[in-house]
């Protein structure tokens, strides 16, 4: 890609390079960040459709708004591409969601057009609120934009937000990005000609001075007001969904077409320097301008490297499924057999496996949105009512509903099982999306069960467990990516609850571990026989309730005792074997905890992430062999974490 090619894009390097252009060629610059989107992204992968979908909104709020001083607010952070761009980091685009690369979300230390990290959800109208109350704390006199959308509105965060944006009566500026993820679009001929009319200067010119007058004439002036009032709320009401947002004290404009490049700038500068809560309804297609995308903006949200003209992903090395898919389908299984089983999951039927149930067994699928808190509390009082909902949730968004497990599902000891995605260093989404804390946040409540699988085998049999043999808060984990590859049997099998298993007798030392990095462990037992030490490995399936019989076998055999897991060192599961190391006098043991060190871990692959923080076969040979002997005994590699 050359400055030919773009030969206006090349031209801006912040948004102070666009303030001259004219209407036609700030067209012509969203229509080429919108094709460079599609020329690196095909190569590199990263989230697409909707960022494809706000191109021209960027290029207007970056034109209208005097940024950085004027501060934008993105919601989920995926929209934001065309702003990176924009914002100084066009060049540096290829190396999205790539290790020592740009962050595919909007990151503070990244950029000063970044106002706030986004990667959950919903989280921009409290953040822009917040920006807000300190600029008029400070005297300053800032505008605040928040761009929400891409079905951040399913989130009760934004309405809390929203609430008391009303209240506060702080001047700001809310975007809602209606892609079609959250909101359904309305006719824009009628209500674009009618929206252009209330957001002028001389309409709310005029309104203001019929205002000021109609104050001076008394109860008629008082009867002309009420009479005006019904007139223009009628006909929003009729032609426009705003009268929510004018309830929860938004004056509201739209919905306007989010592409028509001179149509929204004529907007956002009518409304700039209006006064209060202000809410600009646009309807946006994602996807847009790229053909495979707007018809396929599901599937093309978050991509991998693929063929730019078909928009098919470049065909990878066959290989064991994903885990989400064994996951799915075993569900499915299940659920047949059993009528009491539901699937719920908060907008991933697909990134969960869910969608197999979503396609075989509608009746009992639910899609809540992003709404990980009720989804949990619904889970729960289905559990009430004898069914066994299964809550399908990435592990990073489970965190969001930590309340409602407490409160609404352990307290009252209900059957409710936890299956989280994406548990433990995901890869290229980075800190906001690793699940490296799950061990430690779900171990603290009472009455939870806790286990994740060494392979897909156990996933299957541990799905089974939960749902037709358990009855309480039961939670599962497994990773991000494609299973071992082991062959699965037909049936299911119970496991009995709190039993480990050991996979490979040893002499010297005992790694205990959890999860996939018990195939960790096995490579690195195999790499320690090589230089000297026999080591046995555990596979402890369980970090709640630990198996006590075997820890108390482990701690008359062996002197040195390693934990290893792809979870935080603090509170999770080396954790647990300490306190019952600690509790029951079994003080002889050398016991070393091994896992994610207190660090956020930034982006990257898997592999990459978990060799910069030691949890690779190497890694976990060098730790153990460090415990035992003093020294490595391994090539020693740079371990240095990439997080800041």
């Amino acid at each position: 890609m050359s400055s030919q090619e773009y030969s206006l894009l090349y031209k801006i390097n912040s948004p102070a390079d666009m303030k001259d252009l004219s209407a036609n060629e700030l067209k012509t610059l969203s229509n080429e960040v919108r094709e460079y989107m599609v020329d690196v992204i095909s190569k590199v992968g990263g989230h697409f459709g909707a960022g494809l979908g706000t191109v021209e909104l960027a290029v207007a709020l970056h034109y209208v708004f005097n940024t950085p001083d004027d501060k934008i607010v993105w919601d989920v952070g995926h929209q934001a591409y065309p702003h990176k761009i924009l914002t100084g980091r066009r060049d540096r685009l290829h190396t999205i969601r790539q290790l020592h690369g740009l962050s595919g979300f909007l990151k503070r230390s990244e950029s000063e057009y970044d106002v706030f990290g986004a990667g959950h959800a919903s989280t921009a109208l409290s953040a822009a609120l917040g920006v807000a109350t300190a600029r008029d704390y400070d005297e300053k006199d800032y505008k605040v934009v928040a761009v929400i959308g891409d079905g951040a509105m399913t989130g009760g965060m934004a309405y809390e937000a929203m609430n008391n944006a009303g209240l506060l009566k702080k001047d700001i500026i809310v975007v809602l990005n209606d892609n079609r993820m959250s909101i359904a679009p309305n006719v824009w001929a009628i209500s674009n000609y009618f929206n252009e009319i209330i957001a002028s200067r001389r309409f709310n010119k005029f309104k203001s001075n019929v205002w000021e007058l109609t104050g001076k004439l008394d109860t008629f002036g008082d009867r002309i007001r009420k009479i005006a009032s019904r007139l223009e709320g009628g006909i929003k009401s009729v032609i426009t969904p705003g009268m929510l947002f004018e309830a929860l004290g938004f004056r509201y404009f739209g919905p306007f077409n989010g592409h028509n490049i001179p149509q929204m700038v004529n907007i956002f500068k009518e409304v700039k320097n209006l006064s209060g809560p202000i809410l600009i309804h646009t309807v946006t297609q994602k996807g847009k301008g790229y053909s495979p995308a707007e018809k396929d903006g599901q599937n093309l949200h978050g991509v991998t490297p693929f063929d730019k003209i078909t928009g098919v992903a470049v065909k990878k090395k066959d290989g064991p499924p994903a885990y989400t898919k064994i996951f799915g389908t075993a569900l499915v299984e299940i659920a047949k057999e059993n009528k009491k089983v539901v699937g719920i999951t908060a907008a991933m039927p697909d990134g969960t496996g869910l969608n197999f149930m979503q396609q075989e067994i509608p009746e009992r699928f639910y899609d809540v949105g992003i709404a990980e808190q009720h989804a949990v509390t619904f889970a729960a009082g289905m559990a009430t009512e004898g069914y066994k909902p299964v809550a399908a949730i990435y592990s990073t968004f489970l965190q969001r509903a930590f309340d409602q497990i407490v409160h609404d599902v352990a307290i009252q000891n209900l059957p409710v099982a936890f299956v989280l995605d994406r548990g433990g260093l995901v890869g290229a989404d980075g800190p906001t999306h690793h699940g490296t804390l799950d061990l430690s946040y779900l171990r603290m409540i009472p009455n939870m069960t806790i286990m994740a699988p060494k392979d897909e085998g156990e996933l299957r049999n541990m799905v089974y467990t939960a749902t037709e043999y358990y009855d309480g808060p039961i939670a599962m984990r497994y990773p991000r990516g494609n299973a071992i590859g082991i062959p699965l049997k037909d049936k299911f099998e119970k496991l009995e609850i709190g039993k480990g298993e050991i996979v490979r007798n040893g002499e010297d030392v005992a790694i205990l571990a959890i999860g996939n990095m018990v195939m960790h462990s096995l490579k690195a037992a195999d790499i320690l026989n090589q230089n000297g030490i026999l080591a046995e490995v555990v596979n402890a399936r369980f970090v709640k309730p630990l198996d006590e019989e075997l820890l108390r076998d482990i701690a008359d055999r062996f002197t040195y005792v390693v934990t290893v897991e792809d979870n935080s060192v603090i509170g999770g599961f080396g954790s647990a074997v300490a306190e019952f190391f600690a509790q029951n006098g079994l003080n002889d043991v050398k016991l070393r905890m091994h896992g994610i060190p207190d660090k956020f871990i930034e982006h990257g692959k898997p592999g990459e992430l978990h060799e910069i923080v030691g949890i690779d076969p190497e890694g976990i040979a060098r730790v153990v062999a460090g415990h035992v002997k003093g020294k490595d005994i391994v090539q020693d590699k740079a371990v240095k974490l990439v997080s800041k």
